[in-house]
Formats: C-alpha cells, sequence, structure tokens
C-alpha cells in the first residue's frame, strides 16, 4: 500500500511487531497460565501428619482459611488463564480481557497477600497472640507451601505485566485516535 500526505503513518503497523507482541503476550499467557495451576497443585496437595506431646494432627490446606481462598481463587483465575489463550486476536472480547485482568489481578493479590500472612504466622509464629510456630514439626508441609507460594508469587507478577500490556495494546490506539 503506497502512503500519500493524507494517510496517518502511526495507523500502519509493521508486521513483525505485531506478530511478535502477539507470541510474547501469549507466551505471557501461558507462563500466567502455568504457575497459577502449578500454585493450586502444590497449595492443594501440602499436607502432612505430625505428632507433638503425643497428640497428633494433620497440617493441610483445609485448616487455614486463607489457604483455602488461595486455592479457590487461583482455581478460578486458572481456568480464565487457559480460556484467554484460546481466544482469537481479532476478537472484540479483548476489551472485556482489560477489565477481567484487572480483576483477577486484584483477586491474585489480595489472595496471595492473606496466604503470605498466615504462612508467616505458621512459620515464625505470633509471641503477642502466643501462636507457636509449627514449621518445625511438619517442615515438608511448610515447604510445599512455600513453593506454592513461590508460583503464586510468580503469576502474580506475570499477571501485572500482562494487565499493564493490555491496558498499553487497547488504550494506546484510542489514544493516538484522539490526535
Amino acid at each position: 500500500m503506497l502512503l500519500d500526505a493524507t494517510f496517518p503513518v502511526f495507523l500502519v503497523k509493521p508486521m513483525a511487531n505485531t506478530r511478535s507482541r502477539r507470541v510474547c503476550h501469549l507466551l505471557l499467557r501461558f507462563v500466567a497460565f502455568a504457575a497459577t495451576l502449578a500454585a493450586v497443585i502444590m497449595m492443594a496437595t501440602s499436607h502432612e501428619r505430625a505428632t507433638i506431646f503425643t497428640v497428633s494432627f494433620e497440617a493441610k490446606y483445609t485448616n487455614s482459611p486463607a489457604f483455602k481462598y488461595f486455592v479457590v481463587a487461583f482455581s478460578v483465575i486458572t481456568v480464565y488463564g487457559f480460556l484467554v489463550l484460546f481466544l482469537p486476536a481479532k476478537s472484540l472480547l479483548w476489551r472485556l480481557v482489560v477489565a477481567l485482568d484487572l480483576v483477577f489481578t486484584i483477586l491474585l493479590v489480595s489472595s496471595f497477600s492473606a496466604t503470605l500472612a498466615i504462612a508467616q504466622v505458621g512459620k515464625k509464629g505470633n509471641n503477642d497472640a502466643g501462636w507457636l510456630p509449627i514449621c518445625d514439626s511438619v517442615p515438608k508441609y511448610c515447604d510445599q507451601v512455600t513453593r506454592a507460594l513461590i508460583a503464586g508469587f510468580v503469576a502474580m507478577i506475570v499477571y501485572i505485566i500482562l494487565l499493564l500490556h493490555s491496558v498499553h495494546t487497547i488504550i494506546d490506539p484510542l489514544l493516538l485516535g484522539k490526535n
């Protein structure tokens, strides 16, 4: 296509740039999906039985409402991440995806924060409240929760990057069109 003086140059996008952006975007979405899936699997399978002073107990994620919230929130986000992977590039639903990315990023941050706070209490205890640390008694459980939190942190960072990328991709053309 030949460009004349009346055709805005900023509307011309190089094909390689568009394709590499799409590949990068899909790669980020796949990493986010994999990280949320890994976090859910690691948290949901975390359990260990221990005996302290002839009292036996089992540490598992269902013992803590924050850990349950983590599993439910990350499960929902995993399903969302899987579905978005198959959304066509030219679909008008991408504008909805920006809003959903924002909602799910907020959900990720809140569930991760709640879980991290409870995990910190489990690891260090709280002397003022009289809560003893449990990680000395159930180290495998705590290691599994730590791995789930690391995967959750990776997912959270990737979703923040995806949110920024989505906002830039959707909003930037709208701003350029107003000039």
